[in-house]
């Protein structure tokens, strides 16, 4: 262990956690950006999926791109583009200010998600132990800030550029000054590939590829059924007051920032298998719980579940891509990257139209089944033997000193 390792990984995980504070001050504060612009609720879904399909659009890209800049290059520029794009949401005037702000918010997400999931693997890799839930963790974090931040604008009333400007102006420089510690791994060394390692691109990578995408999916449905229909099923389905309908979405924030705080200590006792194995078992039991919930509170018990599960599975996925293709981590991370945008973009207009079409009870057994799912993939997380004769990943001591800056 070095310091060029302790301060990547310290300068990392603050890059997550303001990327998780930028994200929850946009989408908790939607009805005041709509209300801002005069956006209709007809033309509104319109905006919101153009963010994701950008965002993926920005993960293509990126993966191109980081064949000829490091990761953390793309990392070091996309971030302040993301809170730049964020301030000119709240500081816009009219629709196609708007219209511009959120395209260059959605590229510049996408580029940044997969750029902070690819040093996160690799320095996983340098570590040569469980580290990435932690930086999920702080991302989950920066989430209950900013959803934090978002609520005491929209208490005092305060304009969307008010509330966003003092953030913007704090994490623009402490992101920039963080990013001088980034740390690029080099490429996995040769003979240490995984069964995926003989390319980055055709038939078989992709083939090899597709069961952590669907988790991805499948993970991220459930993520948004619990983001934009907790509070609706609360007090429309189980007869909660208004003001306990809010509760769900924070108790499993906190659950997630505490599963994903304890997490990677489970992976090195119990096994990247287990930890997914047993994420996917609880949340589909917050599922079902919520499902039969007769009452609110037993609702809230059935979301808490939730938040524990599901916490688990998309930094182990990353992690399980970056095992099982070292030496093309990089575009596996960023071809992956694109069905978290999957995920988010079906989940919520699935749980509705089921919502609508059927019953919300009924509806909320359709992702449960789908992170069951995961169970039948779960063998795609185990570690890739070495050309040690092990399944630990080695820390690669030639590269672990390839600081972004030169170090």
């Amino acid at each position: 262990m070095t310091d060029v390792l302790r301060r990547g990984r310290a300068s990392l995980a603050f890059g997550f956690l303001a990327q998780g504070v930028a994200f929850a001050l946009l989408v908790t504060r939607i009805p005041a950006v709509q209300d801002r612009y005069g956006v209709s609720d007809a033309l509104l879904p319109v905006f919101l999926a153009a963010v994701p399909v950008l965002a993926g659009i920005g993960s293509v890209t990126t993966e191109q791109l980081v064949k000829r800049v490091r990761p953390s290059v793309v990392l070091r520029w996309s971030q302040p583009v993301v809170l730049l794009a964020l301030l000119g949401v709240g500081a816009g005037e009219r629709m196609a200010e708007l219209a511009v702000s959120l395209a260059v918010f959605g590229l510049a997400v996408g580029a940044l998600d997969a750029s902070m999931n690819m040093l996160g693997v690799s320095l996983q890799r340098s570590y040569g132990r469980s580290i990435m839930l932690s930086f999920h963790a702080a991302y989950s974090l920066g989430g209950i800030v900013g959803a934090s931040l978002a609520w005491v604008g929209a208490h005092w009333h305060l304009a969307l550029w008010v509330s966003y400007l003092p953030v913007a102006a704090v994490l623009l420089p402490a992101v920039l000054v963080g990013s001088r510690w980034y740390v690029d791994a080099g490429p996995a060394e040769p003979g240490v590939q995984g069964s995926g390692g003989g390319g980055e691109g055709g038939a078989l990578v992709f083939k090899l590829l597709l069961p952590l995408c669907l988790v991805m999916s499948f993970a991220y449905i459930g993520d948004s059924t619990v983001s934009n229909w907790s509070a609706k099923y609360l007090q429309d389905v189980l007869g909660s007051s208004e003001q306990l309908a809010t509760v769900p979405y924070n108790v499993y924030m906190v659950t997630t920032l505490l599963g994903r705080a304890i997490g990677d200590f489970g992976v090195r006792r119990l096994g990247a298998v287990a930890v997914v194995r047993g994420g996917a078992v609880v949340a589909a039991a917050g599922f079902a719980v919520v499902a039969v919930a007769p009452g609110p509170w037993v609702g809230m018990l059935g979301f808490t579940l939730l938040g524990l599960g599901l916490c688990v599975l998309v930094p182990q996925t990353f992690a399980a891509a970056g095992r099982l293709f070292p030496g093309a981590s990089d575009a596996a991370i960023a071809r992956l990257n694109i069905f978290n945008y999957v995920g988010f973009l079906v989940g919520s207009p699935l749980v509705g139209a089921l919502g609508d079409a059927w019953s919300y009870r009924g509806a909320m057994l359709v992702p449960m089944v789908l992170v069951s799912l995961t169970l039948v993939y779960a063998r795609s997380f185990a570690r890739q033997p070495d050309r040690y004769g092990g399944e630990h990943e080695r820390p690669r001591t030639a590269d672990v000193g390839r600081g972004s800056n030169g170090l």
